[in-house]
């Protein structure tokens, strides 16, 4: 059910073959293979009688058992809630992702981080009976950015949808892995991390609907209409909670931002990631931006969605927003090089991201195979300073990336 370790999944039955064909090569020479191909025979003969089918009825009902393809992205479908807060499985991946600062009892300024992914097998066999059978996968990635500490705490996990024990579930967000949930209460979100050597319980409250994206949460990715989202955010989370690492419990309190997203195409042949800002507006107003970048290193596709304080809402197209990269940092342990200043632009807003501390990498080849870097910045303007705080993510640097 967890993480297999090496071996798992080799059943009673399988074990015993094995056995008796290693028995088989204590005997003559001459009649080792043939002993083999008679037990393999003979396996394939009983499982074919169990079924009641012959074994050719059996590959072709097999075949015809194979998953359908993961249903596509098409604009026009209007999003209902709670229905979509919870999980679509016939989409090939999705994710809830919250992001958020914290300040602490103690006067720290934290950033924080949790995702929790939902992924769709292609080649589960629907026919399968098994609750073994993996036909969807739970991955989450959780993390801290302590700039007093001058580390990024992180952890992250994965494991196959069942047992009432990892889910992602339907008809409301309901997300469970290992301990770890992220799950919504009314107007209030709950997140709970516990890794080895830090975590959090949170409360996420909602002071604001949801913030449709792109055109009535239809958001397009690529040139070509498939390659799209159904995308909202939530922003203005109000956070409280505690946060604890190495054994040390503190209360904190702190602002966040939730994005929900699920695709089936997400990223066309000629991307190679994307770079994405999550922005909580002092004036009580939220931007969300991101560009999407081709192989040759340019802007492939962009978009965003400015909400203003009197919860009036903006649609941005792909000539409407612009990242600019400034200042690269290096990762000493990956060689990946990453812009962790830019001066974004999105519609007549001119913004300066800044980042929390400067060493925001998550390697998750563990999991989703990616490395990344995803921190807290400021959002500055060079008229009024700070005016809001938020999260950036960029994918695909260190090499193209793909989704699990």
């Amino acid at each position: 059910m967890r993480r297999q370790r090496s071996g798992e999944g080799r059943g009673p039955g399988l074990r015993g073959l094995g056995r008796r064909i290693a028995a088989s090569r204590r005997g003559p020479p001459r009649l080792v293979a043939h002993g083999a191909l008679t037990l393999a025979l003979a396996l394939v003969l009983v499982l074919a009688l169990a079924s009641g089918l012959a074994p050719g009825a059996r590959a072709a009902e097999a075949a015809a058992a194979v998953r359908p393809p993961p249903a596509e992205v098409a604009a026009g479908r209007a999003l209902e809630f709670p229905r979509d807060h919870g999980s679509h499985p016939d989409y090939r991946t999705e994710w809830w992702y919250a992001t958020g600062w914290l300040a602490t009892e103690s006067g720290e300024t934290l950033g924080f981080q949790v995702t929790f992914f939902r992924t769709r097998p292609d080649a589960a066999d629907v026919a399968n009976p098994s609750r073994f059978t993996p036909s969807q996968i739970v991955i989450a990635h959780a993390a801290i950015s302590d700039r007093q500490r001058g580390r990024l705490w992180k952890a992250q996990r994965v494991a196959r949808a069942g047992f009432g024990l990892v889910e992602a579930r339907q008809g409301d967000t309901g997300a469970r892995l290992d301990g770890w949930r992220f799950v919504r209460r009314g107007a209030a979100y709950e997140a709970r991390v516990a890794a080895e050597d830090f975590g959090f319980e949170l409360s996420l409250e909602r002071s604001q609907p949801p913030m449709l994206n792109g055109r009535d949460g239809y958001s397009q990715k690529g040139p070509q209409p498939r390659s799209a989202s159904y995308y909202y955010s939530v922003p203005q989370l109000r956070v409280t909670g505690s946060v604890v690492r190495q054994g040390r419990s503190e209360r904190v309190t702190g602002d966040a931002w939730l994005d929900h997203e699920w695709s089936s195409a997400y990223l066309d042949a000629e991307a190679t990631g994307w770079d994405w800002i999550g922005i909580n507006l002092e004036d009580g107003g939220a931007l969300m931006a991101f560009r999407i970048r081709g192989r040759d290193g340019r802007t492939r596709w962009a978009g965003g969605t400015l909400r203003r304080p009197d919860g009036s809402q903006q649609a941005f197209g792909p000539d409407e927003v612009t990242f600019e990269p400034g200042r690269r940092w290096r990762s000493p342990r990956t060689g990946v090089e990453y812009p962790v200043e830019f001066v974004v632009r999105a519609g007549g807003l001119r913004i300066e991201l800044e980042p929390l501390m400067d060493d925001q990498e998550s390697d998750t080849r563990g999991s989703t195979g990616a490395i990344y870097w995803e921190g807290a910045v400021e959002a500055k303007t060079a008229d009024r300073g700070m005016i809001g705080r938020g999260y950036l993510e960029l994918t695909g640097y260190g090499a193209p990336l793909a989704l699990p």
